[in-house]
C-alpha cells in the first residue's frame, strides 16, 4: 500500500520539490539525504521537519546505491517546453522510460522516480513516469490522473488559476469553495468563423483524449511498449475519426469541410491565439497571426527545411503508387490490404516501427514542429513553440485539422487503390436486419424515434493537484461543453438458420448533406462516416431484438473517467477494476459522441451492419480478462490484440459498390440504414 501511495503522490504538484507535503497536506515522502538537490541539500533536515512532521502518512523511500547519470535528460532544461513531436525530446524520453521500466520492483521504481523528479524537466518526468506506470506489470493498480488536473494551465485560461488560488486561500473549507468558471469562446470573437468550432477544438475532454492516446501509444521507447498490435493503423484510424467528427460539426455550424494543408509553402489563413499559460516556464503559448507562412526551422536540436518534408511526402506517395515501401536494406515490403495501412501509419507518424525512417522521414511530427515554430523559426526572439507542439494542446488549433486532413488524404489514396469491397466481404447470408431505430431514454413513451437531442452542459473539474505552491484541498473549474440526451438503439434482426449465429454489429452515423444543404454522395459519406459503436451479438434462430445503450459505445469513455477524482477514496478496490480504471483513461469523451446538430434539426444516415463473426474474430494469445474494453475502437485492448480482424472502419474504409447510401444499404440483407435527425437545444444544464 505504501508503494502505490508513494507513486500516487509523485503525480501531485508536479512543479513542487519532491520533499513537500501532498495529498492535501496529509502525506509526505521520507527521503534519503542524497535525494535533495544541491539547492536544498544544506537545509534538508529543516525541510524534512517542516514538511514531514505534521502529516498523517510518511512514506520512507530507500536509497539508491548507485545514482543514475542524468546528463542525457538534462539536455532538456527544467524551464524548457517538452514536446513529443521533437526527435531529441523523444530520444531522451525513450532512455528515461527504459530506465523506469528496468527497475526490478516497485520499491526500486518509486525510489528512482523520486530521485529523478527534481533533477529533470517536469513535463518530461510526468510523461515518462506516466508511460512507465501504464506499462509496468507491477503498477497496474496505480491511477494515472487526468492531465487537466495535474497541468491545468494547459486547459484553463491563465487568470482563472489566480482566481483559483485566491478562492482556495481565502476559503479554508474546501466544501464551501465556489467553482471558478471558464468562460466560453474566450479565444476569439464571432468575427472569426472558426470560432464556431471552439466548443469542439477547445473541449477539455477532447484534448485529454489526444494526450492519453499518445501515452498509451508512444512513438519511442522499449520495443514491448511501442510495438503494440496494429499501432500504425490505430494512428491512422483514430485521427481519421477525429476528422470525420470535426467535419460533421462544421456542417452543423454551416461551415464547409476542412480545406486540407496540401501546400506547405502557402500561408495559413487561420490565426490562433490560445491564451494559455505553460506552467513549466510561466509564459503564454505563442500565438500565430492570420496568413502566417511556414519557414525553414533552425532551432536547438531541431533543424529542418520545408523541402525535407516535401521530399518525404513525395517518397511516401510514390511508395503508395508502386504498392510497396523499401526497408533499410532495400528489400520491398508490400502494402497489401491487410498490413499496408499499419505500415503506412507507422511510417507517416515516424514511430520507431517505421520500416525506413532515414528514407521516408518524419513527416507528421516535423510539420507539427514547423507550424508550432512558425512565429519564431530561428529562435531569434527566444520564443517557445505554439500549441501545435504539444499533444495536450494541438487539437485546439484549427490548423491541426488542416494538417491531419492532408495526412488523411495520403491514407485514403492508399485505400482508394485497393479493390472495392464485394459481396463475399459484405454479405452475411441468412441474416436480415428488418428495422433499426434510436430512442431517447426519457422515461416517457412520447419521445420520437430517430430523433436525438443535444444541449450545453456545465460541469466541474478539480484542478487542485496542479496548483503548485498553492493551498490544499479541492479547487474546481467549471466549464460548459456539448452533451446529448442518453438514447438506445433497437434493432430487429432475423436469423434464418436453425442454429445460433454470432455477428459483429457495426454502427455508423453519416452526414447526409453538406453546409449548403446539397446531398452527399456515397464516397463523400464514406470518408466522413462516424463510428458510433461496435459489439458482438448472439442471434438465435428466428426473430431477435437487439438493444444497446449509447453509453455502452466502444468508442467512448464515461464522463466520470475523463474527469475522475484523484485519490484512493475514489478508486475501485478490486485489482482488475483498478487496472481497467487506469487504462480506460484512453477513449473519446462520451459527451461528444453525438454531433451538435442544428436547432431546426439536421439529418444524418444511421447505418447498421451485422458482419459474420467467423470473419471478425481474433485469437488472443493473452486470455486474461479484458481490463478495458469500453473504448477499444480507438484505443485497443490492454496487453491484447485489437479485437476485430477486419480493417478499422470496415466497411467504410474502402470504396463501396453504388453511388448512394440507400442503394448500398439495400444491396445486402445484413445492412440497413435509416434517417436520424439531431436537434440542438441552445440551453445550459448544470451537471448534478
Amino acid at each position: 500500500m505504501s508503494d502505490s501511495k508513494a507513486l500516487e503522490l509523485l503525480f501531485q504538484r508536479p512543479l513542487e520539490p519532491v520533499f513537500t507535503s501532498r495529498d492535501n497536506g496529509k502525506a509526505a515522502l521520507d527521503l534519503p539525504d542524497s535525494y535533495y538537490t544541491e539547492r536544498y541539500s544544506s537545509s534538508n533536515v529543516e525541510l524534512q521537519s517542516r514538511f514531514g512532521d505534521n502529516v498523517e502518512i510518511k512514506i520512507p523511500l530507500r536509497d539508491i546505491p548507485q545514482k543514475p547519470n542524468l546528463a542525457f535528460a538534462q539536455t532538456i532544461r527544467r524551464r524548457q517546453q517538452f514536446s513529443l513531436f521533437q526527435d531529441h525530446h523523444k530520444m531522451v524520453a525513450s532512455r528515461l522510460i527504459t530506465m523506469y521500466m528496468e527497475c526490478p520492483d516497485v520499491q526500486s521504481f518509486a525510489s528512482l522516480c523520486a530521485y529523478t523528479k527534481d533533477r529533470i524537466n517536469p513535463m518530461l518526468f510526468q510523461y515518462c513516469y506516466s508511460v512507465a506506470i501504464q506499462h509496468r506489470r507491477d503498477t497496474r493498480s496505480v491511477q494515472v490522473p487526468p492531465v487537466a488536473e495535474t497541468f491545468p494551465s494547459n486547459f484553463v485560461e491563465p487568470s482563472l488559476l489566480q482566481d483559483a488560488r485566491e478562492e482556495a486561500s481565502l476559503i479554508p473549507d474546501q466544501n464551501q469553495r465556489t467553482p471558478i468558471e471558464i468562460p466560453r469562446n474566450y479565444t476569439a470573437s464571432d468575427r472569426e468563423d472558426e470560432q464556431r468550432l471552439a466548443y469542439f477544438r477547445e473541449d477539455i475532454g477532447v484534448n485529454m483524449h489526444h494526450w492519453h492516446w499518445h501515452l498509451v501509444y508512444p512513438t519511442e521507447g522499449p520495443r514491448e511498449i511501442v510495438d503494440k498490435d496494429r499501432r500504425g493503423e490505430l494512428f491512422y484510424y483514430m485521427h481519421h475519426q477525429i476528422l470525420a467528427r470535426y467535419n460533421a460539426e462544421r456542417f452543423c455550424n454551416n461551415l464547409k469541410r476542412v480545406e486540407v494543408m496540401n501546400n506547405l509553402r502557402a500561408p495559413i489563413p487561420e490565426g490562433y491565439f490560445p491564451k494559455l499559460l505553460s506552467s513549466v516556464n510561466n509564459r503564454t503559448y505563442p500565438a500565430r497571426t492570420s496568413n502566417t507562412a511556414l519557414r525553414d526551422m533552425n532551432r536547438e536540436n531541431n533543424v529542418l527545411e520545408i523541402a525535407d518534408c516535401e521530399r518525404w511526402r513525395d517518397r511516401i506517395l510514390g511508395a503508395i503508387d508502386k504498392g510497396y515501401v523499401e526497408d533499410n536494406s532495400g528489400n520491398r515490403v508490400n502494402l497489401d490490404d491487410v498490413k499496408g495501412i499499419d505500415i503506412l501509419g507507422n511510417l507517416v507518424e515516424a514511430s520507431s516501427l517505421s520500416v525506413n525512417r532515414l528514407y521516408y522521414g518524419n513527416l507528421h511530427n516535423m510539420v507539427h514542429n514547423l507550424i508550432s515554430y512558425a512565429h519564431d523559426p530561428d529562435a531569434r526572439h527566444l520564443e517557445e513553440y505554439g500549441v501545435m507542439g504539444d499533444v495536450t494542446t494541438a487539437m485546439r488549433d484549427p490548423v491541426f485539422y488542416k494538417w491531419h486532413g492532408y495526412l488523411d488524404t495520403i491514407f485514403n489514396k492508399f485505400k482508394s487503390l485497393l479493390p472495392p469491397y464485394g459481396a463475399n466481404e459484405l454479405n452475411y447470408q441468412g441474416i436480415t436486419i428488418n428495422s433499426i431505430e434510436t430512442k431517447i431514454n426519457s422515461g416517457s413513451s412520447k419521445s420520437l424515434p430517430n430523433v436525438l437531442l443535444t444541449y450545453w452542459q456545465k460541469s466541474n473539474v478539480d484542478i487542485a493537484a496542479g496548483l503548485d505552491f498553492g493551498p490544499n484541498g479541492s479547487v474546481y473549474a467549471s466549464f460548459t461543453h456539448l452533451q446529448h440526451a442518453p438514447f438506445e438503439y433497437v434493432f430487429q434482426v432475423t436469423n434464418e438458420y436453425d442454429s445460433n449465429k454470432k455477428g459483429t454489429c457495426r454502427i455508423f452515423l453519416c452526414p447526409k448533406t453538406n453546409e449548403t444543404g446539397a446531398a452527399l454522395n456515397l464516397e463523400e459519406q464514406r470518408v466522413m462516416a462516424i463510428e458510433m459503436d461496435k459489439f458482438t451479438v448472439d442471434l438465435v434462430p428466428g426473430k431477435n431484438t437487439i438493444r444497446r445503450s449509447s453509453d455502452q459505445s466502444s468508442v467512448t469513455i464515461p464522463f466520470e473517467r475523463s474527469f475522475r477524482k484523484v485519490g484512493p477514496s475514489h478508486q475501485p478496490k478490486d485489482a482488475s477494476a483498478l487496472a481497467a480504471f487506469q487504462f480506460c483513461g484512453c477513449g473519446w469523451p462520451e459527451h461528444l459522441l453525438v454531433p451538435k446538430g442544428k436547432p431546426e434539426g439536421m439529418a444524418f444516415d444511421l447505418f447498421v451492419m451485422i458482419s459474420d463473426y467467423a470473419n471478425d474474430s481474433v485469437e488472443q494469445t493473452n486470455d486474461s480478462p479484458d481490463t478495458c474494453g469500453d473504448a477499444y475502437s480507438f484505443c485497443g485492448l490492454k496487453d491484447k490484440k485489437y479485437p476485430d480482424r477486419r480493417t478499422m472502419g470496415f466497411p467504410f474504409d474502402r470504396r463501396l459498390p453504388g453511388n448512394n447510401m440507400e442503394g448500398f444499404a439495400s444491396s445486402f440483407s445484413n445492412l440497413k440504414k435509416t434517417d436520424v435527425k439531431i436537434i440542438f437545444n441552445d440551453r445550459v444544464v448544470v451537471k448534478e
